[in-house]
């Protein structure tokens, strides 16, 4: 018997219905998972200010993020799916961006001047996107257009966290990568993908890709994923 551990756990299986999307966008997944914001992370090398840009306009989005799955909690037709996206809402308002604050204070930020700061255009048009994608239509619709921040952060955490190439020792960036790469968010990037797959088999079936609501299920989350490599070069470029 071999003495070699297993290997984790993918966060995102590829026979979930996010893997089967990200097949579908795959190059638009690859320019958003490698993006040259996370690859000068992985080295250590990202400027700082860049950081701190992205870091106040993740503070922005956070608050946007959980408007989104307290709406998630409205479109919800049975108690479970409300209790389960009211989870993500708590987790959201009073532990994640809690956390978030602290680490932000690490880098001279204080939560008042983050509040303060106007959002970037990128961060705007990312966030009601994905709010008006909610509103417009249902239950399903939102969680495929919140899954490249939901599922995708873990995807990358974990790919830096194994890469031999990713510096972390004397990296100013290892405790982002750790936290991402980390099982906690691993386990969270997991259920995101768990619940995409119930309440796709609620309302699309056991295989939406053969069904009529594949296409616009793929154009949702090319747009998100494209929203999101938007928001990593808002981050590079300090843009407002």
């Amino acid at each position: 018997m071999s003495d070699t551990p297993a290997a984790p756990e993918p966060p995102i299986a590829d026979a979930s219905l996010v893997g089967q999307l990200k097949a579908a966008c795959a190059d638009d997944w690859s320019a958003y998972t490698g993006h040259s914001f996370v690859r000068q992370l992985a080295k250590g090398t990202l400027p700082e200010a860049s950081f701190r840009h992205y870091l106040i306009q993740d503070y922005l989005f956070l608050i946007h993020f959980a408007r989104a799955y307290a709406l998630a909690v409205y479109k919800a037709d049975d108690l479970d799916e409300m209790r389960e996206s009211a989870g993500a809402v708590e987790a959201l308002l009073n532990t994640e961006m809690r956390l978030h604050v602290q680490y932000c204070e690490r880098w001279g930020l204080s939560e008042a001047d983050m509040r303060a700061t106007p959002e970037a255009r990128a961060t705007m048009a990312y966030t009601r996107y994905v709010l008006e994608a909610g509103h417009a239509g249902d239950l399903l619709d939102l969680l495929v257009a919140l899954a490249p921040c939901a599922c995708g952060y873990g995807e990358i955490g974990a790919h830096l966290l194994a890469d031999p190439a990713t510096r972390l020792d004397g990296n100013p960036y290892r405790d982002w990568i750790e936290l991402y790469g980390g099982p906690d968010f691993q386990q969270v990037s997991r259920k995101a993908v768990a619940q995409i797959d119930r309440v796709a088999a609620k309302r699309a079936g056991r295989e939406p890709a053969r069904t009529d609501r594949w296409p616009a299920l793929c154009r949702l989350f090319r747009d998100a994923t494209r929203l999101e490599a938007d928001f990593w070069q808002m981050g590079l470029d300090r843009s407002g």
